[in-house]
């Protein structure tokens, strides 16, 4: 066997694989069929941005037993022959015809009993990486055998981070630590919000991000509107608040938390908003331990911000972190998954300052046995301010 490997040694994804089989194995399930970036790099170690073309399927068969078959595009073939999988079938694609579903029905008879179930992700964040056509396609080619929710299988081995996961999302995270601590150098009143926008990039990239998929934030004047919209031409103006979130990447692993500064002097309602968010997340950070749910953060988190007399805003408080920038869990009132040591997750708290303005602050920890470990540096108790 070979012990070829990308990023990690090939025994972190023998023993991911394993716990895998073992899932399968309590749901009924003879096959997993993965074919997002995120599961696909989970059980082989292949990284690429070509997952940014949509032109090509990619397919990995997990069987019950032994190492998984990769069924890709030939022009993966040479990267994915750097990794640990041997069993790598290739077509050239793509094919307007028989875009690879006949080598992956191949795949999957061969490794599957014909009274058998294939898994596949079906739940909430996962969606299906091929033509639906092609899907029902396969699903003929393939039968008796039938499909069936492999969610949960995927979901409860990955949800928990290995020791050298947790190192590549601590290394993220020290990343855009980094860059945060250099806002101050390139931000002042009068800069255009998107020129803030792509110099934060910059400066991730210099600190050492391989790419940064995500930039958000805001400003406005004594908070902002929202934390999704692009930026804008509109000049940061004495008396604003501006946040920057980041989900920057380093060896395919996220990090996701945001900084809030204020542009010139600070008002005493954003200075009170700030301190309400500190203190929730200094809550959460003392209160957090496996066995609680991932509802439980929510109410901690909402609970301590009305204890400091700050109105919570809307929406989930906290998530999953990961090779994706969101995860599951998700700190809403509805979510009842089990919070389990090696989780890596985010604290999101947000408060409604008034109509149309909002702060919102962000952290990345680890569950750890007494609670919660952060990845990211801790903000400033105080807001920091930028006079220039």
């Amino acid at each position: 066997m070979s012990d070829r490997s990308l990023i990690f040694p090939a025994s972190e994804f023998r023993r991911r694989i394993r716990a895998l089989q073992s899932e399968m194995a309590r749901d009924g399930l003879d096959a997993l069929l993965l074919t997002t970036p995120a599961d696909v790099y989970y059980t082989t170690g292949f990284l690429t941005r070509f997952w940014e073309s949509p032109a090509r399927p990619w397919f990995i068969v997990v069987p019950a037993t032994g190492d998984p078959i990769a069924v890709i595009p030939a022009i993966g073939a040479a990267l994915m022959g750097r990794c640990w999988i041997k069993d790598i079938r290739t077509w050239s694609a793509p094919d307007p015809v028989d875009d690879g579903v006949s080598l992956l029905a191949d795949a999957l008879s061969e490794t599957v009993p014909a009274s058998g179930k294939v898994g596949i992700p079906m739940g909430l964040e996962s969606h299906l990486r091929m033509p639906i056509g092609d899907f029902m396609r396969l699903q003929d080619r393939i039968a008796p055998r039938r499909f069936d929710d492999g969610t949960r299988a995927v979901y409860r081995v990955r949800e928990i981070k290995s020791a050298a996961e947790i190192a590549k999302i601590r290394a993220t995270c020290a990343v855009a630590d980094a860059a945060f601590a250099r806002v101050p150098e390139f931000v002042r009143q009068g800069l255009p919000l998107a020129k803030v926008f792509r110099d934060f990039q910059v400066a991730l990239l210099q600190e050492g991000a391989d790419w940064v998929s995500y930039i958000a934030g805001g400003a406005g004047k004594g908070g902002y509107g929202d934390v999704i919209s692009p930026a804008d031409e509109r000049p940061l103006q004495a008396g604003d608040v501006l946040m920057l979130d980041t989900g920057a990447v380093r060896d395919g692993y996220f990090c996701d938390f945001d900084r809030n500064f204020a542009i010139g002097r600070a008002s005493d309602e954003v200075r009170r908003a700030h301190a309400a968010l500190y203190a929730a997340t200094d809550t959460a950070l003392a209160e957090l331990r496996p066995g609680m749910l991932a509802r439980d953060v929510h109410r901690v988190l909402t609970d301590a911000l009305l204890r400091q007399g700050a109105t919570p805003g809307g929406g989930r408080l906290g998530h999953g972190l990961g090779l994706t920038l969101t995860e599951w869990p998700s700190f809403t009132p509805l979510d009842t998954t089990e919070l389990r040591e090696g989780m890596v997750l985010t604290l999101e708290p947000g408060v409604e300052i008034a109509l149309g303005r909002i702060l919102v602050h962000e952290e990345n920890i680890v569950l750890r046995p007494e609670g919660p470990e952060l990845l990211s540096r801790r903000a400033p108790e105080q807001l920091p301010e930028i006079m220039g």
